[in-house]
């Protein structure tokens, strides 16, 4: 179950902040923090996690704009001054671990959007936690990141692996009618996870499953590909998408016409294998009526995108500054990170820019969120499908 604050907790620290003269003097401070928010004003920086250069450097730039004009919205719509800070990790836990260190030193930040990646949320939560501080991952869906306790002030976007991994095993079995699948990880936490759920479900299924494993930093998968040939389908749950585009290159140079499927890390124009597969954590938001008018102000100020990695961190940051903003509000001035992870709990956006209302639940995942299935059609080009 996620941390809970006891309110008395929560009322001696806000009585601390008004005292220190945050929310201006005691009596306009009480009104505040008991009425309305006019008046109230709040300062403070989040940070920024992301991928930023690097193999994965496509889907770090779509998150971190989309994070920009979240943050340029917010701050527009409010009336309000927040800041944000980016750091890049190039999807490498050990470079997540000192940025998380370098934010928690910090007290302007007041939360986190990011990291990008689960085996980042593995290595920079301990870190957090600590602090603690909030932190939205708006793309990384490791089962147990939530499920298992131990990282209760991160937050997701995106629904997580255990979702994701049957809802692809499904569509293998018993759309594309596959019998005998080989299953690839890249052996990064994110990979093993959606591998092994998709195994278990495949093997349920009745399919016959062969296992192999890749490393991010192997780009020739000739000897692999001889191998998988008679396959009936491939599943690739792996994050560098110019790996999968090697991959499916080389697959196709031998003569196999084994299918591709990919999780969401391929779903980028770096992975342009006609005919292959992939899901997605989020829509194509392209085709929401809702978010018609977000998508056109996007690509006026930040150029075409063609992936479904920024609309989700587009949301965590939106998320994250309106409980940093209801903290502010609670406690009648500048909250603390506590406070801010309790806001965090409880926000409820009710029309998201993925389409219709988001909440989270008690462990931090999406309520009711589901994976998407889409067909590749070229660079950039998606056909979705029915599941």
């Amino acid at each position: 179950m996620r941390k809970r604050y006891l309110v008395a907790l929560l009322a001696v620290l806000a009585l601390a902040i008004v005292a220190a003269g945050c929310g201006g003097d005691d009596e306009e401070a009480a009104t505040e923090a008991t009425g309305p928010a006019e008046g109230v004003s709040c300062t403070g920086s989040i940070a920024i996690i992301a991928p930023i250069t690097g193999d994965a450097a496509s889907i770090g730039a779509e998150q971190v704009n989309f994070m920009k004009f979240a943050l340029q919205r917010f701050n527009e719509q409010n009336g309000t001054d927040y800041v944000l800070e980016e750091f890049d990790t190039q999807l490498d836990p050990a470079q997540a671990s000192t940025a998380a260190q370098r934010i928690v030193s910090n007290d302007d930040f007041l939360g986190v959007v990011g990291p990008a990646g689960s085996q980042e949320v593995e290595a920079a939560g301990p870190i957090f936690e600590r602090a603690p501080i909030a932190y939205i991952s708006g793309s990384a869906t490791r089962t147990d990141l939530t499920q298992s306790g131990n990282f209760p002030s991160f937050f997701r976007t995106v629904p997580f692996d255990d979702v994701q991994g049957p809802t692809d095993a499904e569509y293998i079995a018993n759309t594309l009618n596959a019998e005998n699948v080989w299953v690839i990880d890249d052996q990064s936490s994110y990979s093993t996870g959606l591998a092994d759920a998709a195994q278990q479900t495949l093997e349920d299924a009745g399919v016959e499953v062969q296992r192999e494993s890749i490393t991010q930093q192997q780009n020739d998968f000739s000897a692999l590909v001889s191998r998988v040939t008679d396959a009936d389908v491939v599943f690739i749950p792996w994050q560098l998408a110019n790996q999968g585009q090697v991959f499916g290159q080389q697959l196709a140079e031998q003569g196999s016409d084994a299918i591709i499927f990919g999780a969401d890390g391929l779903l980028t124009a770096e992975f342009s294998i006609e005919g292959a597969f992939v899901s997605s954590f989020a829509p194509d938001i392209k085709s929401i009526e809702s978010s018609a008018d977000l998508v056109s102000e996007y690509e006026a100020d930040f150029g075409e995108f063609t992936s479904p990695f920024g609309p989700p961190s587009y949301l965590a940051t939106e998320v994250l500054l309106t409980g940093i903003q209801q903290a502010c509000e609670d406690a009648g001035g500048q909250p603390s990170r506590d406070q801010v992870i309790e806001a965090v709990q409880g926000v409820t956006i009710d029309e998201s820019i993925l389409g219709g209302s988001f909440s989270f639940d008690e462990l931090g995942d999406p309520e009711g969120a589901q994976f998407y299935i889409f067909k590749v059609l070229g660079p950039g080009e998606y056909e979705l499908q029915e599941s």
